[in-house]
Order: C-alpha cells, then structure tokens, then sequence
C-alpha cells in the first residue's frame, strides 16, 4: 500500500535555538511530496506552557499529540510522519502499533537515545524524552497508552552517542540493543537486533542528526562522528525490505535559510524514499543530477 505522509511541523519539543526553524525544515520536506497523499497537522504558533508537568511547552504537545492522532484515525497505514522534532513520532508509533496489533518493533535512529523523564531530563525538552513515553512512561496525555505502548524489548536504538545517566540505567535494565554507528554500516546486524525482538513489523524513526554534520548544514543538535547518509539510506532500504514497514518518521530538519535547505533537501529525499518503496528517492536524485 502507498505511504501516507503527514507532516506534522513540531518545534515546542524542541530546546535548541534553532528549535522555530524545525517548522521551516517540515515545510520544505512537504514541498516535495505528492500533495494527493500527504496531510499536513495544525502546530499552534505559541509555545504553550508546562503547567506543572516538568515538560515545556506540555499545554502545546498535547494539542498537536490529539490533533495528529485525530488526523490519522483517517489515515492509512503505513503513514511516514515529517516532523519537526522528534515528539512528532509519538502519534505516528501509536498509530503503527494498533494496525500493527502489538506486532510491533521500534527502530530508533538518532544521536540521542531520548529516554528521559521529566525528573531526569536535563532541559525539560520533549524531544529527549519522547521514546520513554513511546514506552508508555510518562505524562498523561503523552504517554502511550497500555494498548498502543511499545515494550522496551522491543526497542532497538542506532547510532546513540550521547546517554544522559537515567537513559543508560533504563537501557540496562531492560537490555535495550544500543548499536553503534559502525554497526549500522552492516545492515545484517541491524536486523538481528530488530529479529531479535521478535517482531514481524517495524516502525523506524529518523532523527537527522543521526547523520555525520558533514552530510547535512540542517542539524538542529550537530553531533561529529555520525553515520554517513548513503550508508543510512542502504540501512533503510534493507530494514524495509526484510520487515513489514508500519509507519516510520523521520525528525530534526532545521535548515538556517531556504538556500540550505534546498542543499540538504536531495539527501533527506532520498531517506523518505526508502521509507516509502523509492517514489522520493527516485525524485531525489533527479534533484541531484538537476543540481
């Protein structure tokens, strides 16, 4: 079946200073989708307020939380989330998880494991905590529910290379697969660890900062020694090819001008198009070989 794209442009997840120019990267990514198959979420332009959760900007996160899952109750599956940050996947993994009948795998790939609490994160930052509430751990209204949740043993994470003290004591606890950005350079490893988890269907979650900052000008959080972008979109494609593809999302697209994003626009293409069966990533590197 054809992918749903729903562009959600998040950005009170965000703590970065380029955290307003997520909403700019989501809309770029939408110019060049196909407009019969893509919906676009309604994000409130104020920051909204925390009331006491320990999450900024809480009030904001819970209205487009409620207005993406309304959108795709509509929506087929699989739907490829465009945020925005990450906190624009939480809708997306429950959607997956009830088509998906709990028959579901979480790959998350990103430089940040995202496994924080509002008690432990460091910023109160949504997007650092938004795989722990895909885990069902959280606030209400955030928080998956116990129906649509995703077990930790069914996590599996790429490409981490910053764990904050309580995601690596979660991590442990529940025997999470942490693979390196090396690992991910072998596909066959990334799917062992998928296999592992005993899972038939899998969503995979993209933040672009997962990526070298030699592959990309428009990471909202820049992280050296990341994983190259062809060897990522090989990863995909493999990931896609071997397990049923229930949604996936990807994340973290802060162009600094429209001139930067049309520069990084071509490699995020060609991620979308593994995504969904090749339809972008053909149109990508017809961007390539035009520019």
């Amino acid at each position: 079946m054809p992918a749903t794209f729903v562009v959600v442009p998040l950005w009170q997840g965000s703590i970065s200073s380029r955290a307003m120019s997520l909403a700019d990267g989501a809309a770029a990514i939408r110019g060049d989708l196909p407009s019969a198959a893509t919906l676009t979420v309604d994000v409130p332009a104020e920051a909204g307020e925390s009331l006491g959760t320990g999450i900024r900007r809480y009030s904001a996160l819970r209205r487009v939380r409620e207005r993406t899952d309304e959108m795709l109750e509509t929506a087929p599956a699989p739907a490829i989330i465009i945020g925005g940050d990450c906190g624009a996947a939480l809708a997306g993994v429950a959607h997956a998880s009830r088509h998906a009948e709990g028959d579901l795998a979480v790959l998350w790939l990103d430089a940040h494991p995202d496994l924080n609490t509002p008690d432990s994160s460091p910023s109160g930052g949504f997007g650092g905590m938004t795989l722990r509430h895909i885990a069902g751990e959280g606030i209400d209204g955030l928080a998956l529910s116990p129906e649509t949740r995703v077990a930790p043993e069914r996590l599996v994470l790429g490409g981490i290379r910053a764990i904050d003290a309580e995601e690596h004591r979660f991590i442990e606890e529940h025997g999470i697969d942490v693979l390196t950005v090396d690992d991910l350079a072998d596909p066959e490893v990334v799917i062992a660890a998928i296999e592992s988890t005993g899972a038939s269907r899998v969503f995979v979650h993209i933040d672009l900062d997962v990526l070298d900052p030699s592959a990309m000008g428009g990471l909202s959080y820049p992280m050296p020694f990341g994983v190259h972008a062809p060897v990522l979109v090989d990863l995909v494609k493999a990931v896609v090819a071997r397990f049923a593809s229930a949604g996936a999302a990807i994340a973290g697209f802060a162009p600094s001008s429209p001139v930067s994003a049309d520069d990084d626009l071509p490699t995020i293409l060609r991620l979308v198009g593994a995504l969904a069966g090749g339809a972008a990533d053909r149109r990508a590197g017809t961007a390539a070989v035009a520019g």
